[in-house]
């Protein structure tokens, strides 16, 4: 139950802090360019990287507040990065396979769902 409450304060934190961040981007450097989000995912992968290379990600409180809670509500491209870099360790191919099929079916998706609620 306690890793349940970390994961919920963590996504809290993470999806208000990906909102914020993206508003204040979207103010300040107003491009037409999805920019805010941009940085969001890169910072995302910084951070989760971070996570990774300070051995951070054990499954103990920090993990499930930290790499699950915060970093998969602020961005799931950490998830897609981390998931992806494992399976270059194994298997180079399935790792371009899954960036490919990441990419292709998430988009096809979301256009497939913006058509039929037409």
């Amino acid at each position: 139950m306690a890793n349940i409450l970390l994961i919920g304060f963590g996504g809290f934190l993470g999806a208000i802090s990906r909102f914020l961040l993206n508003e204040i981007v979207i103010k300040y450097i107003p491009l037409n360019f999805p920019t805010g989000i941009l940085i969001v995912n890169v910072l995302g992968c910084l951070f989760i990287g971070f996570a990774l290379g300070n051995s951070v990600l054990l499954k103990d409180h920090l993990y499930y507040f930290l790499a699950v809670g915060f970093l998969g509500s602020f961005t799931t491209m950490s998830a897609f990065s981390y998931q992806t870099l494992e399976l270059f360790n194994t298997n180079i191919l399935i790792a371009c396979s899954y960036i490919i099929l990441t990419l292709t079916l998430t988009i096809l998706a979301t256009y497939i769902g913006i058509n039929f609620s037409k």
